[in-house]
């Protein structure tokens, strides 16, 4: 049984995976001022974060970004579940971008000095999205290929008995 991707798909999983299992165990044992650093930046995009612990946050972080690393450079993890979980945390990044204060140039997309450490981080959706594409609509489904399998197995067993029928009677 082969894995659940290909060969296109190692590069993009391990450069995205790679980098944010990294990111996420920088921030495994952030001090109380990372921590408020980080809450604070996110909260004032996110409110719903500010019930939060600073601390508890950049744990929560930690974790989901150590997970969704571990799973883009896990083979066993469906491409489309790995572009999934990529997709929607750069989706939770590029909102920061766009709607934190002093991140854009004025009425534009591109971004301010400040704005740029957050703005790079549209290639990992662009890898999300490729992932989600590949997982789903450029693959065909194992259940047809198996089936296609045993459909094979079956008519080359039925040109065997054929051809020895045949035999027989010639």
């Amino acid at each position: 049984m082969g894995l659940p991707i290909t060969l296109a798909e190692i590069g993009p999983r391990l450069s995205a995976g790679a980098f944010i299992l990294n990111s996420g165990l920088g921030k495994r044992g952030a001090d109380e001022a990372t921590a408020a650093g980080l809450h604070g930046f996110a909260s004032s995009t996110y409110p719903f974060l500010q019930k939060v612990e600073p601390t508890q946050f950049a744990r929560g972080l930690a974790a989901a970004e150590i997970g969704i690393g571990a799973a883009l450079l896990t083979p066993f993890v469906p491409t489309a579940v790995a572009g999934l979980l990529l997709t929607g945390f750069s989706g939770g990044l590029l909102g920061l971008y766009l709607n934190t204060p002093g991140m854009r140039k004025e009425g534009s997309l591109a971004p301010t000095q400040d704005g740029l450490a957050v703005a790079k981080d549209v290639w990992l959706l662009g890898i999300g999205v490729g992932l989600i594409t590949r997982g789903i609509v450029d693959r065909t489904p194992r259940m047809t290929v198996k089936k296609a399998r045993r459909m094979a197995d079956k008519q080359s067993k039925q040109a065997a008995r054929e051809a020895r029928r045949a035999a027989r009677a010639a």
